[in-house]
């Protein structure tokens, strides 16, 4: 594989599609029908405000979201996201907060909660490694919390709820950083959904906030003013300079979702195929590759996968590079082997890295019988 044509499997920044990098291209000298670089535009022009417009539009469209929520652009990424619901939605509260910690990220958010005000955790699976999720009867939801607050995709460990969380008369906080409009959601059920753009839907720069009106009744006085979500609702995403060149990639990102991969149904059917084909690659090794969650929670998005060895693990990633893969190796928390399938990934990328693994294991274990074999003819020196 050409070296400049490398398949980018990184759990993040995510690939985006050849169609938005070639408008992007062309943007980046001169926006059609502006005559400017879309490095030069101003926030405060009508362009971008029709650029803004659009782009929560398509989002509606895409997830069906009725009316009642607004859609923010903000920057900061999922990490100010952590401090900024626990400042609006737990600060002077007695009630505690409830949160599922099922991998690193959730984590962040816990420790940051913890900063405003009580906090349960409602379930960990750090005893465990991050290996599975709660199911059902490990849960019991309390009526009279704040919020719940859970993480839809754990990138690290490779894990994903299926299922939709907690009960309806408690606002439900997620964190969809990592598979937001890869699939359909039942987004009128949440209160507040947040994602950084960087994995499914763009470039890093700007993060997507959905959140409920309702919610910004009862906002504690005194936030200071990038920390207050009415500020961005009242600019439309305009409070402060934002990430001109990051919105506008997401628009068309959102753009290719509606036109040319027919909404996140489509999306859906796709990603499905691409983590079916992987996952089946692993089940089928003898053990040679072993996926590191559960089966029954494994992510669509993140396979997380370890080999027999690090010494192992190391060569792998080696000829894996060598072969034109980018941005297998795990997570610095947990190690191993991880490759990400985000919308852009395409489904022939998937199956050259399933055909490449298979090749690795066929010659790991032909090295070894060869090796086995020369051990035994070797007759011990008397």
């Amino acid at each position: 594989m050409n070296p400049r044509n490398r398949l980018n499997f990184s759990g993040g920044p995510g690939a985006l599609p050849e169609c938005v990098l070639q408008q992007l291209q062309q943007a980046i000298i001169e926006v059609p029908g502006v005559g400017l670089s879309i490095l030069g535009i101003s926030h405060r022009s009508d362009w971008f405000a029709a650029v803004v417009a659009e782009l929560e539009a398509n989002i509606r469209s895409l997830l069906g979201l009725p009316t009642g929520y607004h859609v923010l652009f903000l920057q900061g990424g999922a990490t100010q996201q952590f401090s900024m619901i626990p400042m609006t939605l737990l600060r002077g509260r007695r009630a505690p907060a409830e949160y599922l910690h099922t991998g690193y990220w959730s984590g962040k958010s816990v420790a940051e909660a913890q900063r405003e005000g009580p906090v349960r955790v409602l379930w960990s699976g750090e005893q465990g490694g991050f290996r599975e999720l709660p199911t059902v009867a490990d849960l019991d939801f309390s009526a009279d919390a704040p919020y719940l607050h859970y993480v839809s995709n754990e990138t690290v460990e490779g894990l994903q709820f299926h299922r939709l969380l907690g009960r309806d008369d408690v606002p439900r906080v997620c964190d969809m950083s990592s598979d937001f409009l890869s699939q359909p959601c039942a987004a009128e059920r949440f209160s507040l959904i947040y994602a950084h753009a960087q994995k499914n839907v763009g470039p890093a720069g700007v993060t997507i906030v959905l959140l409920r009106d309702e919610l910004l009744k009862d906002v504690p006085p005194n936030l200071p003013g990038y920390m207050d979500y009415r500020n961005h609702a009242l600019a439309h995403s305009n409070f402060n300079t934002p990430p001109v060149f990051a919105i506008y990639a997401v628009l068309l990102v959102t753009r290719w979702l509606l036109d040319d991969i027919g909404g996140l149904e489509g999306m859906a059917a796709i990603n499905q195929r691409k983590a079916a084909l992987l996952y089946a690659q692993i089940d089928a090794s003898d053990g040679f590759y072993r996926g590191r969650a559960k089966p029954v929670d494994r992510s669509e998005m993140n396979c997380a996968f370890n080999l027999d060895s690090a010494e192992l693990e190391t060569r792998f990633l080696a000829a894996a590079t060598q072969a034109g893969f980018s941005g297998l190796a795990g997570h610095r928390a947990v190690g191993g082997i991880r490759a990400s399938l985000y919308n852009a990934l395409t489904l022939p990328a998937v199956e050259q890295l399933v055909g490449f693994m298979a090749d690795f294991q066929h010659r790991e274990s032909r090295h070894r019988t060869e090796n086995s074999g020369l051990s035994s003819s070797v007759s011990p020196s008397s």
